[in-house]
């Protein structure tokens, strides 16, 4: 059996495996046209005719998003509530942009159909479900060739029954069907109708997608896809729950980073995965940072899913020079086609460019050779843009590395200072195609002490999908007093227990062993007359931890005040076999002089420094390398400046010291 991860990214597509004791990688170009293309050449490349357990992040809900290329989708909910996801909130992303206008629904206001038929918060039925107006939601679905439909009632979270109905009478139409209720059984109306519109379209198209890899794959071949917190499930769930696959591939990263930096020693992190189109950063301080509330393309996705913050700064962003004479980078990206100047068919400058042009890229070493960098196109280009921006081609050069990192710098900002955590207290764990030539930089910039830079960086994503459990997450609505009877640890345990009981049903059919199982219980609490809730961990001293939590984010607490409990939470694991990562035991402080391929000339801060090439798969445990140094292998570079000194760990890891 071999085991091999999967990450599909803008530029390439990413191949991690392991047959035995054996690991391997590969990166090949993406298809952005079909990224199955992809996926299945590099497959048949790495194992042709053998069983293989495949772990996928799969980057195909994210587009349907991003480029609106989802299903036709229509909305079935309560009469008068048809406006509810056009309504939404109050909030204001850029409230002083006068010429902001808020991106039409994915669902026009003519496929939006309210029905009669209404149940309380109770669960009590004040009106029975109206048939004949279903009959006639059934017939506009019908005409209007809608293929994907999204059902959510008022208070279905506790009782279904009227979804179920529904769901009943569109069973023939060969339509997908989205129900709130298992897709978001919580509260709040706008979050939960957006959450299973987002699912209901980009079901049809991931589910096509993965049909497709199916039936390319061989019987004993499995299939499992990432999802966005930070567990895999198997493909069959995923078509019907396509909405927790909206952060696939960074997710496998950041899975990855909590995992090697664990085994590292280091439970304080701050990921930073640079690729080819973007830049993912995320804050590990001894767990997986989890959001339960973000967005995607402004609409809110109410799911869990790991924190990251994404820029548009990657290795494909393109540098140009804006109306006001001001140099600009990115969030447009050269992409995998045409790509890079460098890579041959390219005409716009890119991040990678402006490294190549100053030295830090070695085009020999370059994914092993197997990609011809074309240095000898640049030229003509930065002198192009250098004479519009009125600089010197290096001065050029640095500037775009600049503008790029300070971008990068902002998202760390984000996720760490604006957030109470000091950045000097954690570690960079860089990873991704780009990530390396950049890391010393930023962590130059904010203080951090170090970086750490795991084996094959440019895969790490992949390889934290096959380090990932299976994950199933669960919530339920109870909104108690935490003075009522209800709401004592027992009566709570009690609550959670139907939770449990589909938890451990699911994950069997996930393929998960009792004894592989693990769950974890929270609840939402807030102070009563809030708006918003911290979630804690559920046992006896939870209002203890609740109040702790509180004053650690808000600066207060209020030991007196009455508090809500409002929502229940379960997180179900399984815990697959998983290739182990080996140790070094023998500490060797004298580098291998084959490890030595050369030196080149290199700019840092302007002027070109004589700077020694080091191949990485030739370093030992305990060898000490000072900059200036590139370390060249084939996912990745790591560009070690004159102010840094690398150490290799036990496990193989760059860990360098920021001076």
């Amino acid at each position: 059996m071999v085991a091999i991860g999967v990450d599909t990214g803008g530029t390439f597509t990413d191949f991690i495996f392991k047959e035995g004791d054996r690991w391997d990688v590969l990166k090949i170009p993406s298809t952005p046209s079909d990224p199955a293309e992809a996926v299945l050449a590099g497959l048949r490349h790495i194992a042709a005719h053998k069983p293989k357990q495949i772990v996928h992040g799969s980057t195909v809900a994210t587009n349907a998003m991003l480029e609106r290329k989802g299903a036709k989708t229509a909305l079935i909910t309560n009469r008068g509530f048809e406006d509810v996801v056009e309504i939404g909130r109050q909030n204001r992303s850029r409230l002083y942009d006068l010429a902001y206008r808020r991106e039409p629904q994915i669902v026009p206001d003519n496929f939006r159909f309210g029905v009669g038929g209404r149940i309380l918060f109770s669960g009590e039925v004040l009106e029975e479900l109206d048939l004949q107006d279903v009959q006639k939601v059934v017939g506009e679905v019908t005409e209007n060739k809608i293929e994907s439909v999204a059902v959510c009632l008022l208070f279905s979270y506790v009782n279904p029954a009227h979804e179920k109905k529904i769901k009943a009478l569109l069973r023939d139409l060969n339509v997908h069907v989205s129900l709130s209720h298992e897709i978001l059984s919580e509260f709040r109306e706008y979050e939960r109708t957006s959450t299973t519109i987002i699912n209901a379209y980009v079901s049809p198209k991931v589910s096509s997608y993965i049909a497709n890899l199916t039936e390319s794959l061989q019987p004993t071949d499995t299939l499992r896809i990432m999802q966005s917190n930070g567990g895999s499930i198997s493909a069959a769930t995923t078509m019907t729950e396509s909405v927790r696959t909206i952060l696939s591939g960074p997710a496998g990263g950041v899975v990855g980073a909590l995992e090697i930096g664990r085994l590292a020693g280091r439970t304080t992190l701050i990921t930073f995965d640079m690729g080819g189109t973007s830049t993912d950063v995320s804050l590990i301080n001894n767990g997986l940072s989890l959001a339960l509330e973000s967005s995607i393309a402004g609409y809110p996705v109410k799911v869990p899913m790991i924190d990251i913050h994404t820029v548009g700064a990657g290795g494909g962003s393109m540098a140009s020079i804006d109306i006001g004479g001001s140099l600009k980078v990115g969030p447009e990206s050269a992409g995998a086609e045409p790509g890079p100047i460098c890579y041959g068919k390219g005409t716009d400058i890119t991040v990678t460019d402006a490294n190549l042009y100053l030295g830090r890229l070695v085009p020999k070493y370059f994914l092993g050779g197997q990609l011809k960098l074309r240095e000898d196109l640049l030229d003509r280009y930065f002198g192009k843009m250098s004479a519009r921006a009125g600089l010197s081609k290096v001065e050029l050069a640095e500037g775009i590395l600049s503008v790029a990192n300070a971008a990068m710098e902002r998202a760390i900002r984000l996720v760490s200072v604006e957030r109470g955590y000091d950045p000097r207290e954690f570690t960079l764990f860089s990873f991704g195609g780009a990530g390396g030539m950049h890391a010393a930089f930023l962590a130059g910039c904010m203080d951090i002490p170090r970086v750490l830079v795991p084996r094959n960086p440019g895969i790490l994503s992949a390889m934290g999908m096959l380090m990932a459990d299976v994950i199933k997450d669960y919530s339920l609505t109870i909104m108690v007093n935490h003075c009522d009877a209800d709401a004592d640890v027992d009566s709570l345990q009690k609550l959670f227990q139907p939770l449990e009981h589909r938890a451990g049903e699911e994950l069997a059919e996930e393929g998960i062993e009792p004894r592989g199982m693990l769950v974890e219980k929270y609840l939402d609490v807030r102070y009563q007359g809030q708006s918003y809730e911290i979630i804690v961990p559920f046992d006896r001293n939870y209002i203890e931890s609740f109040h702790q939590f509180h004053e650690q984010k808000y600066g207060y607490k209020s030991p007196t005040k009455a508090l809500e409990i409002v929502n229940l939470r379960l997180r179900a694991r399984g815990v697959p076999g998983r290739p182990k990562i080996s140790r070094s035991d023998s500490f060797v402080s004298e580098i291998n002089p084959q490890a030595k391929l050369g030196e080149r000339k290199v700019v840092f801060d302007y002027e070109p420094i004589r700077t020694s090439i080091i191949d990485r798969e030739k370093l030992s445990y305990g060898n000490r390398i000072s900059g200036p140094a590139l370390i060249v292998e084939y996912s990745s570079t790591t560009v070690v400046p004159p102010f840094a000194e690398v150490l290799v760990d036990a496990y193989g890891n760059l860990v360098m010291e920021v001076g």
